[in-house]
């Protein structure tokens, strides 16, 4: 069946963003909603879920697992997204909107079984996260297979070509040496940190600071011409079961050539006497690629995490919904939150209310996403369209 595609404007009003789609669609449930075209892994859930009569919580991990062993895009499971040392590392959420329950993994090496492990911290912990290492070995602890290496051929080539390049384009900024491969140390010049970031400046004796105008708020450059769909993915899926109840799921290996970890969250370790720096990406994180709450609905997000996640943007769309807002206009006005602070931005939400109504909004590409439920044949999938 072909993408259904439909413009912005016929939906959604919106003058506050130049670059903005929304859709919808009709309601009922049971229903599986997922990022992008991942027809396999929508039927994968969708087979549990109503075939089945699995939990929402149990459908969501047939989903995100299906996903994984297909290496959607290469931007989900093992063997894609090396980071700069050239390693593959997994993040996955899965969240109960029914207790609100959340278990994560993070930066976790060695295990091919991202959202199964992510199950094993909510079901058998009283913690919300596990990072690095200590994540790898609870999980298999627990009975997952490993220690696996995650990295494939295509990912090692890939890394190699990309040290051939000089390390470019990379994540880096402010650092020394900028065009080539590191180590990299903190660059120096005339102005502070805080002057660069902020847009600090002096005229004559007067002083004007996080107002470069004063007027507009000054917001950092960010390199979002090296975020794209096929290299900065995250599997969303949202699935309303057979009760009503709903759950969400996300797995990601990254983005490609990321800084190992991913600057997002920084945890310090301190052991033997060393400190060692866990970074954490957006994909685990509760609130912005992913959330649910059987009350309102759930949403799920992909794109440039770095920037979305300062956001919450999943959260922003449930609680819009919970103050009546459709999922098209929630949707929306989570998207149009972020561009107007980066305008450059690239990223995507879909809306599910716990009526099964959903909706999608996007900034910067065409964003699709994929959708089931009874009325349908089969995955639908549904394009969303920035306006000019």
């Amino acid at each position: 069946m072909a993408p259904k595609i439909v413009s912005l404007f016929f939906f959604l009003s919106m003058s506050t963003v130049s670059e903005l789609g929304g859709i919808y669609g009709s309601g009922g449930y049971p229903i599986v909603v997922s990022t992008w075209p991942f027809r396999e892994a929508v039927r994968a859930a969708w087979r549990s879920v109503n075939d089945q009569g699995s939990s929402a919580v149990d459908a969501v991990i047939e989903g995100c697992s299906a996903c994984e062993e297909l290496r959607c895009d290469g931007t989900v499971g093992p063997g894609g997204s090396p980071d700069e040392n050239g390693e593959t590392t997994l993040d996955a959420l899965v969240m109960d909107g029914t207790t609100m329950e959340v278990g994560a993994v993070a930066a976790m090496r060695n295990v091919k079984d991202g959202i199964k492990a992510a199950k094993l911290v909510m079901d058998y912990t009283e913690h919300t996260m596990l990072v690095g290492e200590k994540a790898s070995i609870f999980a298999i602890s627990m009975g997952l297979p490993g220690p696996t290496n995650l990295s494939s051929s295509e990912s090692i080539e890939k890394w190699v070509k990309w040290k051939e390049n000089n390390c470019q384009p990379n994540f880096r900024k402010n650092v020394v040496p900028a065009k080539s491969c590191g180590p990299y140390h903190v660059h120096y010049d005339s102005s502070s940190a805080l002057e660069r970031s902020c847009g600090l400046s002096r005229e004559g004796s007067g002083e004007r600071s996080l107002f470069g105008d004063g007027n507009h708020l000054q917001t950092p450059e960010h390199k979002s011409n090296i975020i794209s769909y096929h290299n900065h993915d995250t599997i969303s899926m949202a699935i309303i079961d057979k009760m009503g109840h709903i759950a969400v799921g996300t797995s990601t290996n990254g983005a490609t050539f990321k800084v190992p970890g991913r600057q997002v969250f920084l945890f310090l370790l301190y052991v033997d006497g060393l400190t060692l720096h866990m970074m954490v990406g957006d994909g685990p994180i509760a609130g912005s690629a992913a959330y649910a709450d059987d009350e309102v609905g759930a949403c799920g997000a992909t794109g440039d995490g770095d920037i979305m996640m300062r956001f919450l943007p999943c959260y922003q769309v449930v609680e819009s919904m919970r103050q009546g807002m459709e999922p098209r206009h929630a949707a929306g006005d989570a998207i149009s939150r972020i561009a107007r602070k980066y305008p450059d931005f690239i990223g995507a939400v879909f809306a599910l209310n716990k009526n099964g109504v959903h909706a999608g909004a996007c900034h910067g590409w065409t964003f699709q996403y994929s959708v089931r439920n009874s009325s349908m044949n089969d995955v639908e999938v549904f394009t969303v369209v920035p306006s000019d």
